[in-house]
């Protein structure tokens, strides 16, 4: 059977369980608490998977491996900032969130962001907290849509914009069906999949270029020199900003509303505990595995000239053709294990946080589903017209959304109440700090009309885009503390 006709039928079987799966968890939707938040019942096991499958999706089996082959072992540096996202959000936030959602019946994140606020300054943060999510959403599900469309191209020889509008027809569809429940239970099948497959390529890989002890010695080699350099070549100074912004990207885990989600969903302290060291597992397993791939990759001289395609060209050489195509159906669930939870979170943060399910006389139930296509039909153009690598636009919402909403979680954990101001100005401020270093950085500093404007350029281009991951905060934690008081 030829590899085509197997990914083809994968799928189409795949897609059939999650439909049904879908239509299951249907049964269980009775309120808006049961559509947006499962009726706060999350066992360990789903949360844990669920939460993990949101968190990496697509990005850490094709982009990641993809930057690490590309930009050799400095980009290694990232994955103990990518962990400590985990710690913060299960250990540190998630037992004030899963408390404080529980006891306020509070139904998104957002509820958290107003907390204890009231009049219409709690309706502008609520306002500019759902605008904000839905831009960022955006941008993150064109990047899902462009990954499927990728693994359509390289499989089925489709042209890309047909195969981007056939992929998000398919995810669309699906995410239709269910809420929550179904989101967070086809996360957790997804993830399982995911991490056997981030298992397998990998295993065989390492075993085809001679082991662990013949990676390294190839990579040892002066030709792979640059590529075997911890300090990616960099001066002192340089590598230093270089690891605060690769760093920086756990700190973005803290104000992703599709993460917060599951802690406020989670059904107890104990299912809380165990969720985390599930969830943890997996990073642990699946981080590993794709930095083992792009070694073995680099050290067997595979030819990928662009970096996503990494994981599909190894499959494709070590797998026999049913295997592969099964691992490549896998891949495409990565894409739709973010897809579901995006588009529920920003159909949460119209219909609930704007009200407009109040507002609008066909229900709170279908008011979300239109939303969710409205935003997919504006994921689909992003994706068509402003074409990038699926590493950056992830990145950049993933960014842009921790520095707006992180700094304000934080504070609030740690026992401060800052005035209903300044979590307006705060929110703002971190993401348009995000906004502008992260456009700078798309410039050339020779191309400035200033010394200012070079200066910035420069900064906002610096490796590991400290200036747009990290920086940010700063301003928006300052405006906090300027304006708080104990809780």
């Amino acid at each position: 059977m030829e590899q085509s006709n197997v990914i083809l039928i994968s799928l189409v079987t795949y897609k059939a369980v999650l439909v049904g799966i879908g239509i299951w968890a249907s049964r269980r939707v009775r309120n808006e608490a049961d559509f947006l938040l499962g009726g706060r019942n999350l066992g360990p096991w789903v949360a844990g998977l669920s939460y993990a499958a949101s968190t990496s999706s697509a990005w850490v089996l094709l982009g990641f491996s993809g930057f690490v082959f590309v930009n050799g072992v400095s980009a290694l540096w990232m994955i103990p900032g990518i962990w400590g996202g985990y710690v913060a959000v299960w250990l540190w936030l998630g037992p004030q969130i899963r408390r404080e959602s529980s006891e306020g019946r509070l139904v998104t994140p957002t509820d958290l962001l107003v907390a204890k606020t009231g009049g219409s300054e709690r309706r502008s943060i609520a306002v500019l907290a759902a605008l904000l999510i839905v831009f960022c959403f955006v941008f993150y599900i064109a990047a899902q849509f462009d990954a499927a469309a990728q693994a359509f191209v390289g499989n089925f020889a489709m042209d890309r914009n047909t195969a981007l509008l056939l992929g998000a027809a398919i995810i669309l569809i699906y995410c239709l069906l269910g809420g929550f429940w179904a989101a967070s239970v086809t996360d957790m099948l997804q993830a399982i999949v995911m991490m056997s497959a981030a298992v397998l390529v990998p295993t065989l890989a390492v075993v085809a270029a001679g082991g662990p002890a013949q990676i390294a010695a190839t990579l040892a080699e002066p030709q792979n020199a640059a590529f075997s350099d911890w300090s990616g070549g960099f001066t002192l100074w340089v590598f230093a900003g270089f690891l605060l912004g690769v760093w920086g990207i756990g700190l973005g885990a803290l104000g992703q509303p599709q993460l917060i989600a599951r802690l406020m969903a989670v059904r107890g302290e104990a299912e809380r505990r165990k969720g985390f060291a599930i969830s943890m597992g997996w990073a642990v397993i699946v981080f590993i595995g794709m930095a083992w791939l792009a070694l073995a990759a680099r050290s067997l001289a595979v030819d990928a000239q662009n970096g996503e395609q990494l994981f599909y060209l190894m499959a494709g050489q070590l797998l026999p053709p049913v295997v592969a195509g099964l691992v490549i159906a896998a891949i495409l669930s990565a894409v739709m294990s973010t897809v579901d939870s995006l588009l529920l979170a920003a159909s949460a943060a119209v219909s609930h946080d704007l009200g407009l399910a109040q507002r609008i006389a066909i229900g709170e139930i279908w008011v979300p589903r239109i939303v969710m296509t409205i935003i997919t039909v504006a994921a689909v153009t992003l994706a068509l017209v402003l074409p990038d690598t699926i590493f950056n636009r992830v990145l950049f919402a993933w960014s842009a959304l921790g520095a707006a909403f992180g700094p304000l979680l934080a504070v609030r954990v740690l026992g401060f109440e800052p005035a209903a101001r300044a979590r307006f100005w705060s929110i703002l401020t971190g993401f348009a700090v995000t906004v502008l270093f992260y456009t700078l950085g798309t410039f050339d500093p020779a191309e400035a009309g200033s010394a200012t404007e070079r200066l910035l350029t420069e900064l906002a281009g610096l490796p590991g885009d400290p200036f747009e991951r990290v920086v940010p905060w700063i301003p928006a934690l300052l405006i906090l503390f300027r304006w708080r008081k104990r809780a």
